[in-house]
């Protein structure tokens, strides 16, 4: 069977980060098409095996394809390391190796001035890739958890790529340090929580494994039921600041600083996506507890709104797209928090089609958000600035470029027939059941988040087409005037492909995908869903209100008969200061950093330096200074010698004397 070579698929990347390493340097590119054909070998070994799952009887039968040895055994528990394929497997695979080669691809163009500095980042995007392959095909949460920390030291290097400019100690070397600090400490902070939820459920099932996991966890739910909504909200921490989600959601926009190239890895194939899929592969766990569902959902719903309105505002064409992943992130998580929420209360058909748009979006997500990542580099590399009020009638000069980030606009937008139309429309119908079929406390809540992700969409499609307006329609300003066209092949072919899925890939749902992301073999029928959009009131509400946001932006950017200054008081109102300073969560974190995390790291400091380092300085200074006082007596006189041992005599014969007294002994 191929499906026994499923290892292959993250050692493959793996060694080529070795060898890029070793002697990338001599090779073209400084390694770069070692990672291509790296990535490019993944993908079509993952082909081939998704291929062969697929005509299985396992996928008939709705299970997965696994294999495992022993890693080490400790009394009543097991670890294991191996492989797991099964639909979901196979969609995100496939995905993030495809993607990933074609940034790969990009790349060449993108970071073709970069000199012996191309050598280090091949290298570590072949490594960052490896993390997110090793998680997707990963067996068990342990082994998943390890693939899941390599991929946040990757991130962090990646982040902090253009901090080695320190010529003249500009602010984007300084910011770039600080930015990859961030989503390191940020990410970590997730991280322990995660750890923390792994020691539980080790502790409670004696094994990591799926399948082992999966198969006992009613009785083990029933039978400790605290422990294990502990061990749940614990896990879903890491989802919280793996995928930027409130209130860990702030380091992602400052990721910004690092290469676009590495932005649209960590927003579209690997990185963020993580905690979606640990959310989505953990799911039989969470829907044994409808509250910890209830709080999933909540969380992403509150994400999704919040990040939008953070975008309305903002100038610069990555953090715009940042906040975006952000809050379609958000999406993904309320779809499966109200999914599961279903299923738990026993709506198992709603449940599957809220696990079902949940990931079928984080897929729809990853073409659109490549293509518009990408797009944002291609204008960077042309204007070499990423202030869109520096841009302007870029459609003439770059045309590939301009058309393509047209496509995904109007797919994260949710137009029909673009990809994001149907996933999102899926996602708000899910909220929609939730409050429909939920128990009378829970309901409300989903009613609002309901309408949050209504409103949300309207946001999405005004500040997406605002980016897009202020990019490439009207007068060219200042940087724009000096553009010097489209740019290489290397960089536009990929845009073009990316295209194309972002107009198509939302169709799949018809041709078999429903079957691949199936739930404990509760398929959805996508041919009777996609009707269902088009008899919906609510798909119309939201498909207005995105051409409202669309129009809005149209008149404000390039017609200009709606002036932005008369809303935002010219930039003095209290709603566009508090989107400008993020809701002052920045703020917020460095107070808390400030007044707890360096209060902590005082005390620490202070356990230290006083209590360890006083220990141990106290005992070496009782021994240097008892030497002293015994240097002292060693006079080089035979007669003061043998009064020490004569008196030495008398008191171990006194004390002889007492004990033998104290006994009874006379």
């Amino acid at each position: 069977m191929i499906a026994e070579f499923t290892w292959l698929i993250p050692f493959i990347p793996m060694m080529c980060f070795l060898m890029i390493g070793i002697f990338g340097r001599k090779t073209p590119e400084k390694g770069g098409y070692i990672a291509i054909a790296g990535a490019l070998l993944s993908f079509l070994i993952a082909l081939a095996i998704s291929i062969e799952y697929l005509g299985s009887d396992e996928f008939a039968n709705g299970i997965a394809i696994e294999s495992s040895i022993r890693w080490f055994e400790i009394g009543d528990y097991t670890l294991n390391l191996g492989y797991y394929v099964d639909g979901l497997t196979c969609v995100m695979m496939l995905f993030s190796s495809f993607i990933s080669t074609l940034i790969f691809i990009y790349s060449i163009g993108y970071m073709h001035d970069q000199g012996e500095r191309k050598n280090r980042y091949y290298a570590e995007v072949s490594l960052f890739l490896t993390g997110m392959l090793g998680l997707i095909v990963s067996s068990n949460f342990l082994e998943l958890f390890i693939f899941w920390e390599v991929m946040g030291l990757c991130s962090y290097l990646l982040i902090g790529f253009w901090s080695f400019r320190h010529d003249n100690g500009d602010e984007a070397s300084a910011n770039a340090a600080s930015a990859a600090k961030k989503a390191f400490l940020v990410t970590r902070m997730g991280d322990v929580c995660l750890m923390g939820g792994l020691f539980i459920f080790l502790n409670l099932f004696h094994s990591l494994d799926y399948s082992a996991m999966f198969e006992s966890v009613e009785a083990v739910a029933a039978a400790n039921p605290g422990l294990f909504t502990l061990a749940l909200c614990l896990m879903f921490g890491g989802v919280i600041g793996k995928s930027a989600q409130f209130p860990l959601h702030d380091w992602l926009p400052d990721a910004m600083a690092g290469p676009t190239t590495v932005s649209s890895l960590i927003h579209a194939a690997t990185m963020v996506k993580a905690g979606v899929y640990l959310v989505a592969r953990g799911f039989p766990l969470y829907v044994q507890d409808v509250n910890v569902m209830l709080f999933v959902a909540i969380i992403g719903g509150i994400t999704a709104f919040i990040a939008a309105t953070m975008a309305l505002n903002n100038m610069n064409i990555k953090k715009v797209l940042a906040y975006s992943t952000i809050s379609q992130l958000g999406y993904m998580i309320l779809s499966l928090g109200a999914g599961g929420y279903l299923w738990a209360l026993g709506y198992e058909e709603l449940g599957a089609l809220g696990f079902f748009a949940g990931c079928f979006h984080m897929m729809n997500h990853a073409f659109f958000k490549a293509l518009l990542f990408m797009g944002s580099g291609s204008v960077i590399h042309g204007c070499g600035t990423e202030d869109m009020r520096l841009m302007g009638g870029l459609f003439k000069k770059m045309k590939i470029t301009a058309t393509t980030m047209l496509f995904g606009c109007l797919a994260i937008a949710g137009i029909p027939i673009f990809s994001g139309f149907w996933s999102k429309d899926l996602v708000i119908d899910t909220a929609m059941n939730a409050f429909n079929n939920g128990a009378d406390g829970a309901a409300i809540w989903f009613l609002i988040l309901w309408l949050l992700a209504v409103i949300t969409a309207f946001m999405t499609a005004f500040y997406m087409f605002r980016m897009w307006f202020m990019t490439f329609m009207g007068e060219p300003r200042e940087n724009a005037q000096h553009c010097h066209g489209e740019s290489p092949k290397t960089m536009t072919t990929p845009l073009i492909i990316l295209a194309g899925f972002a107009l198509v890939s939302g169709l799949f749902m018809f041709f078999g995908l429903t079957d691949m992301l199936a739930f404990e073999g509760e398929a959805i029928d996508g041919v009777e869903h996609g009707i269902e959009l088009f008899t919906n009131p609510f798909t119309y509400m939201t498909i207005i209100l995105a051409i409202l946001g669309i129009g809005i932006a149209y008149m404000m950017y390039v017609k200009k008969t709606m002036d932005p200054g008369k809303f935002n008081k010219n930039g003095e109102s209290w709603l566009y200061i508090a989107l400008t300073k993020r809701w002052w969560f920045p703020d917020l974190y460095n107070q808390i950093s400030w007044k707890l995390g360096y209060g902590v790291a005082k005390g620490v400091n202070y356990i230290d330096r006083q209590i360890v380092d006083g220990t141990v300085n106290g005992l070496s200074s009782a021994v240097v200074g008892g030497g002293d006082v015994m240097s002292k007596v060693q006079t080089g006189h035979v007669q003061d010698y043998s009064s020490v041992v004569l008196f030495g005599v008398s008191v171990l014969s006194v004390l002889i004397l007492v004990t033998f007294a104290l006994l009874g002994g006379f």
